[in-house]
């Protein structure tokens, strides 16, 4: 005859071993839960360094080289630019003067060749520079020529410009026809000579006729 285990002890031993088995996994799977969430957590990414730029050879980016380059073409532009204008404004103050006065400059002269010592009408003319910035960079003057008597009058006028010595290095010649009394006539004088060293612009003749 087979032997029967009572049926209340028995049942009580396997619901134990049952549980027991149930912990040791849970204590399993969580011991191993944390050891992978510290590893995970305790994991830490090294920061990046910039290059040490003193160890780089070679010509700088192609980008940078070609906005230099445009710069330096920029600037030289501007600088040929400026110094065309100011040739230009120079020129066209020259032509504008010489239009004006080249045949009064001829007649001018003719009428002081033979003039004696400083003429007879230095007291009403008078002379005034002209900035260097109205001529661009010419030296001008500008003649002042008053007619004080009662009568119609022509008038000639001899500038001359003397370096810091005293030395006369260049003459012009200016003059007025038929200017009524009491009028004015303002006429220009242009040096051609180079602005360095300074003249200084003297009246030398000056001759009613």
């Amino acid at each position: 005859m087979s032997r029967r285990v009572p049926h209340g002890r028995g049942g009580s031993r396997r619901i134990a071993v049952v549980l027991s088995v149930i912990a040791c996994g849970s204590l399993l799977v969580s011991c191993g839960d944390d050891s992978g969430g510290d590893s995970g957590s305790g994991t830490v990414s090294p920061r990046p360094t910039p290059p040490d730029s003193s160890n780089f050879t070679g010509s700088p980016p192609s980008a940078i080289a070609s906005a230099a380059s445009s710069i330096i073409e920029s600037a030289s532009g501007r600088a040929s630019s400026a110094a065309a204008s100011v040739s230009a404004r120079a020129s066209e103050f020259a032509a504008s003067v010489s239009a004006d006065t080249a045949r009064a400059a001829a007649t001018a002269e003719k009428q002081l060749k033979n003039v004696q010592g400083s003429g007879n009408a230095t007291s009403d003319v008078s002379m005034t520079g002209l900035p260097t910035a109205e001529t661009g960079g010419l030296r001008a003057v500008v003649v002042t020529i008053t007619n004080r008597t009662d009568k119609t009058a022509s008038y000639a006028v001899q500038v001359d410009f003397k370096n810091p010595d005293g030395k006369v290095v260049e003459t012009a010649f200016v003059g007025k026809e038929n200017l009524e009394p009491g009028k004015k006539a303002q006429p220009v004088v242009i040096s051609r000579q180079p602005a360095e060293p300074q003249l200084t612009p003297v009246l030398a003749k000056a001759q009613r006729y």
